[in-house]
């Protein structure tokens, strides 16, 4: 028999993961395997070339481009500082005398007889790769980066915005369907992860930014309010290099819906501990997931059987769907019926049946739903 399985969103307590670092550029990798490293260890460097700057000498001097090296103070390859003299005319009457001076402090790139231009270029600029998580350097790729692995809790969202951070994690609220507003955020959270529960408001989101706040965890925010966070509506690219003064990652969807029990739960009891953050999401080809990665300090590793990996949906599973009009809510699978069902489209589709925590169940097509994936 054929097995259906529908790819979701992990929550648990512990997993191994493995996160490539790679320099958009070739570089200098600075560990090796073996070495541990933490959230902000440099990891590799690169230079990123710096910025170059076009001057016509010729025009500026008046003369044939091929009599620029004539009137050159600094040739190919010389550094030079901000209003260094690059070159200059040697009229008979010293007030007539033209000093061209540098716009920029770095170097000489190349003077061309031919244009009669001389460019120069910035110095470069350092780009150091951190590790984004506490863990250990499992594989060294040349010139490129690194593979760091670590023991950790995870938990994926549905959507995220902003990049990479990380900070200790602090509850905001105290319970799954609680809205976070404003009166819950404090002077104390600043450089840290808050965990929020049902909702987030705009004027929430304003004050954490006021305050410092490097990361937001919640079920739900409006569309409208996101808008105006941004200042433009996303399109279906990848997120995660949103400027907005923080990652905000959303468990569930928009609209205010309460936090997922068992992610609340977990988020909970690691409250205190350091995260490492991450708001890029992408949800067509080479789906990416914002994610909450905490790792596991010695105090709590416990000894946990290997996860065993599914072979499909199996009943009692837990689920959330991902279509209207019950999007959002989460029950566990209840029954798995063989047979094709007729859907309001007249298409025929297999289906699934929910059980809800309040006892009611539904029948929903199997491509409505997500698994949520646990230890």
């Amino acid at each position: 028999m054929a097995h259906s399985y529908t790819p979701g969103l992990t929550v648990t307590e512990q997993t191994t993961v493995r996160r490539r670092r790679i320099l958009p550029l070739p570089g200098t990798v600075l560990v090796k395997v073996g070495d541990a490293v933490h959230a902000d260890t440099a990891v590799a460097r690169a230079e990123l070339p710096g910025k170059v700057v076009p001057l016509n000498l010729a025009n500026q001097l008046g003369i044939a481009p091929d009599e620029i090296n004539d009137y050159l103070i600094k040739k190919e390859n010389d550094s030079v500082r901000k209003d260094d003299v690059l070159a200059e005319n040697k009229p008979f009457i010293k007030w007539f005398k033209t000093e061209i001076r540098s716009p920029i402090t770095g170097k000489v790139e190349s003077v061309s007889t031919i244009t009669g231009q001389i460019l120069l270029r910035e110095p470069p600029r350092i780009l150091e790769l951190r590790g984004y998580v506490d863990g250990s350097i499992v594989d060294v790729h040349p010139e490129q980066g690194v593979t760091v692995e670590t023991s950790c809790s995870l938990v994926q969202g549905i959507f995220g915005i902003g990049g990479e951070t990380s900070g200790e994690l602090v509850m905001g609220v105290t319970a799954p369907d609680q809205p976070m507003t404003p009166e819950h955020l404090t002077p104390a959270m600043k450089g840290k992860i808050v965990i929020g529960g049902a909702f987030l408001s705009a004027a929430t989101m304003a004050r954490a930014k006021e305050l410092g706040v490097i990361g937001l965890v919640v079920g739900g925010i409006h569309d409208k309010d996101l808008r105006a966070l941004l200042g433009y509506d996303l399109g279906v690219a990848i997120t995660g290099t949103e400027q907005v003064g923080f990652t905000l990652i959303l468990t569930e969807g928009f609209g205010t819906i309460p936090m997922a029990p068992k992610t609340f739960a977990l988020l909970s009891a690691r409250a205190g501990h350091k995260a490492s953050v991450s708001g890029a999401t992408q949800i067509r080809a080479g789906v990416i997931r914002p994610e909450i990665i905490i790792p596991q300090t010695a105090r709590t590793v416990a000894a946990r059987p290997d996860r065993v990996e599914r072979e499909g949906i199996q009943l009692g599973d837990p689920v959330r769907i991902i279509r209207d009009p019950l999007f959002g809510k989460i029950g566990a699978v209840s029954g798995l019926p063989s047979e094709l069902r007729a859907i309001p489209t007249e298409s025929e589709v297999r289906v699934l049946e929910v059980r809800f925590p309040d006892g009611t169940t539904t029948v929903v097509p199997r491509a409505n739903i997500e698994v949520i994936e646990g230890a």
